[in-house]
């Protein structure tokens, strides 16, 4: 029998992941400034009802990222290339945080884990596997997230880093060679326990993505105008 807190918690998470996906399309230009969100074309892509929808939608308006007009529903708000790279400039100082604490407590079996992952990492970028890449570069953070053993920065890194896409990165150009490339530095600054050279890299690395992203969302915008 489900109690109605399980229920809350299922409504919860999936207005999470509804507030998530639109904020990755708004991010990465699908969803563009002054257009209308269709919350029934939402919930179809979702596979959800309306309701976790517009849930998620009220969270992006406490963010800033819609509006919410009378009559007229849920309308994405102005979005600038600077904005994206603030984001990743706040994100990129507690990722290097954490990286030279877990520098310092890593254990040789989360080096052992990070070192396969760097290396499948590698031979999916060989293999042109971007997707595949793509989840094992997310998965090499969470290692070193855990690695940190710092509660407090990692749930500040949770929130920041809901501003950071994490679905389409394996499309933009040039993050299979920065991701192959640099993951590889971090994790050989991690494994000799160097934490100056770890939160550096680190901080390096994540301003990078935000650069890819903010350009990739610049592009997108002036091609959509190009477009109209």
């Amino acid at each position: 029998m489900t109690t109605s807190t399980g229920n809350d918690a299922r409504r919860q998470q999936l207005s999470d992941e509804a507030a998530a996906y639109a904020r990755e399309l708004i991010i990465s230009g699908k969803l563009r400034p002054g257009e209308f969100i269709r919350l029934d074309h939402l919930a179809s892509e979702l596979d959800m009802s309306v309701t976790p929808v517009r849930q998620g939608l009220v969270t992006l308006r406490g963010e800033g990222f819609v509006r919410l007009e009378p009559r007229r529903g849920f309308i994405v708000s102005e979005l600038h290339e600077e904005d994206i790279l603030d984001m990743f400039s706040v994100q990129s100082f507690v990722a290097g945080e954490l990286a030279a604490y877990a520098a310092q407590k890593i254990t040789p079996e989360q080096t052992t884990r990070l070192g396969t992952i760097v290396s499948d990492i590698e031979a999916a970028a060989k293999s042109s596997s971007v997707s595949d890449a793509e989840a094992l570069a997310h998965e090499f953070h969470e290692v070193v997230t855990q690695a940190a053993g710092r509660p407090k920065l990692a749930w500040i890194q949770h929130v920041t880093g809901r501003y950071e896409p994490r679905r389409f990165y394996a499309g933009l150009e040039g993050w299979e060679q920065l991701s192959t490339r640099e993951h590889r530095a971090i994790f050989d600054a991690l494994k000799a326990h160097d934490h100056d050279s770890a939160r550096e890299l680190m901080r390096i690395h994540v301003k990078h993505l935000g650069q890819l992203v903010a350009r990739n969302f610049l592009a997108t915008s002036q091609r959509t105008r190009q477009e109209e």
